[in-house]
């Protein structure tokens, strides 16, 4: 599904990832953690499309229209005029094309998914005048009428209530049992525990990939906030991989 070898990122001039290898298995669900400023939204950026690698390969299975991602939600421009319904009617956007025209079955879609979401009758709706949780959930709704094979997520969960975070958390539970594609970046520890299996940690380098117990263990955090201590923002990227990172190109 998605496969780094010997990946290499920088953003803005400075380093952001160093030589990652590893796959993300198709119908996997797994959450990226790591201290700030690990390259854990850089690699989804990177997966997406959006930023450029310099160095090694970044190997995406599904058609850019059939991947969902979804920023921060300080990144998302709420002054833009549009009301709810249009905002998650986008998600139809790989079905129709640029031109297609809305259909019935496209607006039954919508439809379907503001329910799920839990916003039926807020169709109307500007999304400036939405809380965070809501926005979020509109968002989600998105993605839920994109049918994605691969979805991406970055901090999904910030700045929204436990109730919000409950029900967006019973849909990427849901996506997981369709056997799509699931990645998060994610900041906290128990949720990732709880909820998703495969954990990959980032200190611009590769700290540990693979069962979520095996990698949030108490060394490889003390060594992922090591690393991070110690990091140059004048640094060059670096020529050689960490050996955790030559273990998993193995």
């Amino acid at each position: 599904m998605v496969s780094l070898r010997n990946l290499t990122v920088s953003y803005r001039q400075h380093p952001a990832l160093h030589h990652i290898s590893g796959s993300f298995a198709p119908g996997s669900l797994t959450a990226v953690v790591g201290p700030n400023g690990s390259g854990k939204s850089t690699l989804l950026k990177s997966i997406v499309g959006l930023l450029p690698i310099e160095g090694g390969a970044l190997t995406v299975a599904p058609p850019r229209e059939r991947i969902a991602y979804l920023p921060q939600i300080a990144d998302i421009d709420r002054g833009f005029p549009i009301d709810v319904r249009d905002c998650v009617l986008l998600g139809c956007w790989g079905a129709a094309g640029a031109w297609g025209a809305v259909n019935r079955s496209m607006l039954g879609r919508v439809d379907a998914a503001l329910q799920a979401v839990g916003l039926a009758g807020f169709e109307r709706r500007s999304i400036g005048s939405l809380s965070s949780g809501q926005l979020q959930r509109v968002m989600f709704a998105r993605m839920l009428v994109q049918d994605a094979e691969l979805i991406l997520l970055d901090e999904p969960f910030n700045a929204v209530d436990a109730r919000t975070t409950a029900a967006l958390l019973a849909l990427v539970r849901q996506w997981h049992g369709q056997r799509r594609t699931v990645i998060a970046v994610l900041h906290d520890d128990h949720l990732v525990r709880e909820y998703f299996p495969s954990t990959l940690l980032l200190a611009r380098e590769l700290v540990g990939w693979g069962a979520t117990g095996e990698v949030l263990t108490e060394p490889n955090l003390r060594r992922a906030r090591a690393m991070a201590e110690a990091w140059d923002e004048s640094a060059e990227l670096c020529g050689t991989g960490t050996l955790a990172a030559q273990e998993a190109a193995a």
